[in-house]
């Protein structure tokens, strides 16, 4: 046994519909007992590909001991599915940059005798691939005017740390303050990060997909708790595992028994306020 990233379901939110079964090619869900299970650590990879496929937020990643993840193993099952989930779990593998994971997947392929789907004429990623994770490049597009690129702006940063993991729960700047909750990437992606959000708050960010979410639940439910929290901004990435942002605040501010009003933007890749 090592200790990994893998699947945990929240069996409370899961209502069975299934829809995580198809986003995962590796067949390490099945629906028993009108629930999501788990049922083989060997064939869960980690990487989350089903996170964004659940319409109750039931499921996450945590880190505990589990047998290895076994690429050949779960090439045997993938294979029996057919071409289409050949490719989806390739292609998923390609998008995580599991190269170790890729090249055990196109070597059992080659010493059975089947077609790599990757190597075919190049067509649009399935459905079942990881959005969240999929490449994109934005350099050759056009860029913004010299004079908005040459535009310094001020930072608007008040405290230090802004880690979650590291903020403490009685600091001085969340009392009666509005409070920024930031997933990690909406800084790098919103070229106006400091005036359109921070201005004027105090923040914590983290990632809901990489990070513990029982401790961050636990941290935002202190916080909220031990301090007079005026109001309460939420900002993440558009992709799927970034909205367990949203439900981790929600079940710490119901655990904490405070009413705060809370607001939610949701930025895209380009860095853009969807909502």
């Amino acid at each position: 046994m090592v200790e990994r990233e893998i699947i945990e379901i929240d069996e409370e939110k899961c209502n069975g519909c299934g829809e995580c079964i198809p986003n995962c090619p590796e067949g390490a869900l099945q629906i028993i007992d009108d629930k999501a299970r788990l049922v083989s650590d060997l064939h869960c990879d980690g990487l989350g590909a089903c996170i964004g496929h659940c319409p109750q937020e039931a499921m996450h990643i945590i880190k505990r001991e589990a047998e290895p993840y076994d690429e050949k193993k779960v090439m045997e099952e993938i294979v029996k599915k057919g071409e289409n989930t050949i490719k989806a779990h390739l292609e998923h593998l390609k998008e995580h940059g599991e190269e170790g994971y890729l090249k055990e997947a196109t070597e059992f392929l080659e010493e059975n005798g089947i077609d790599n789907p990757l190597e075919k004429e190049d067509k649009a990623p399935l459905p079942h691939s990881c959005p969240g994770s999929a490449m994109q490049d934005f350099r050759k597009e056009e860029k913004a005017e010299e004079a908005e690129k040459q535009t310094r702006q001020r930072s608007e940063l008040g405290q230090w740390p802004v880690q979650l993991m590291l903020v403490s729960p009685n600091a001085s700047y969340f009392n009666d303050a509005d409070l920024l909750i930031a997933a990690d990437c909406v800084p790098f992606a919103n070229a106006n990060f400091h005036s359109e959000f921070l201005e004027g708050k105090s923040l914590v960010i983290g990632c809901p997909k990489l990070d513990d979410v029982k401790f961050y639940k636990e941290k935002l439910t202190a916080i909220f708790k031990d301090n007079n929290i005026k109001s309460i901004t939420i900002a993440h990435m558009e992709v799927p595992c970034c909205f367990g942002l949203q439900s981790i605040v929600e079940e710490a501010l119901g655990d904490s028994g405070k009413e705060i009003p809370v607001e939610q933007k949701i930025i895209s890749v380009r860095g853009e306020i969807t909502d």
